[in-house]
């Protein structure tokens, strides 16, 4: 196991093309990181330089107390599991846990006691002797963990490894992932763009914007004080709605002086003839109603033209076109600047 620093990390394709700006962040030893943001971010960059499969422009990569900016990726000891699974297919799953373990001399009898280990922790020992072929898209994936496993090394790299496989398999591989990183409690990175596995699997995530960090924290924390706009949207599935306070004033809340939005979670809001509220009130015209089960999600537009998304329970019958009024205590608002940072009251 091991800490890894990054210090200052710069990436410059060409002559200005800036891809990571100036990026820092401390892991500690057994933690899970989630770097999370769109497509075009800066997340599987940063982790390819952690790798060595990037260059670092400048700053510092260190891995268990050691710059590792200019060594090559079989010498920092650390295992990468990629979206391809990247396994030889001529070989048989065996072989390929072995292959690793093989070029760098390990014992034979080490070599079987390791790959024994991986194959029942991934419930993959009567997969040993087929070929990648004969696999399903979650059992390759699990190889692919396997041969990270048996290298013992001192840090986990994912890159959007469950990218490839259907919904229900991600859901079950995710958990599995989490089961196995706390019991071998290996540093890890993990790269995703889906918010949902961020959420679920990072002790804290790493928020990434355009080359550089918009915010760190648990899970919990980035979903409650979302620190920018940017993180409030991106964090939670519906995206919280933001609104801007013109037009907003006179509500019986005194808002700071230097707030320009405000935002609500769709679980916040309710029915104004439900429940009785303060602080806001909206009446909104309904344009979507999403089923997704126990609750639905209600996607409406305000008398001002703000899109806005509530949360209701599944089996209510709410038709298109109506209107609601829809109300939220003052104490569930976020509030953010005309730059888009977090206002605290």
């Amino acid at each position: 196991m091991a800490t890894i620093e990054l210090k200052d990390v710069r990436k410059v394709y060409g002559t200005n093309i800036e891809a990571i700006k100036g990026v820092s962040l401390d892991i500690k030893d057994g933690e899970m990181i989630v770097l999370v943001g769109p497509s075009g971010c800066g997340k599987s960059t940063l982790l390819r330089m952690v790798a060595g499969l990037e260059s670092i422009t400048s700053g510092d990569v260190t891995i268990a107390g050691r710059r590792v900016n200019n060594l090559e990726p079989s010498e920092r000891d650390i295992a990468m599991v990629f979206q391809n699974y990247a396994l030889y297919p001529h070989m048989t799953v065996r072989q390929n846990l072995a292959y690793g373990l093989k070029n760098r001399n390990t014992p034979k009898d080490e070599i079987d006691r390791r790959i024994t280990e991986a194959a029942r922790a991934l419930e993959i020992e009567q997969f040993l002797e087929r070929k990648p072929r004969q696999l399903s898209g979650g059992q390759r994936q699990r190889v692919a963990m396997g041969r990270a496993i048996v290298r013992k090394p001192a840090a986990f790299l994912f890159d959007e490894p469950l990218s490839n496989l259907d919904a229900k398999l991600r859901v079950q591989m995710r958990v599995e992932i989490r089961r196995l990183q706390r019991s071998l409690e290996t540093t890890s990175i993990y790269v995703t763009h889906d918010q949902m596995e961020a959420m679920t699997l990072a002790d804290r995530l790493v928020v990434l914007n355009a080359g550089r960090i918009e915010q760190v924290g648990t899970p919990i924390e980035l979903y409650e004080k979302p620190a920018t706009t940017f993180v409030a949207t991106f964090i939670g599935s519906p995206s919280m709605n933001l609104m801007p306070l013109a037009g907003k004033k006179g509500t019986g809340v005194n808002w700071p002086a230097n707030v320009a939005t405000i935002g609500i979670r769709p679980e916040d809001l309710v029915i104004a003839d439900t429940v009785a509220g303060s602080g806001f009130r909206a009446n909104v015209q309904v344009m979507a109603v999403e089923l997704v089960g126990a609750e639905s999600y209600v996607h409406g537009v305000t008398e001002d033209g703000s899109a806005i998304v509530f949360r209701v329970p599944g089996r209510s019958v709410i038709a298109i076109g109506e209107t609601l009024s829809l109300t939220a205590a003052a104490d569930r608002f976020h509030l953010f600047d005309a730059e888009g940072r977090r206002v605290d009251t």
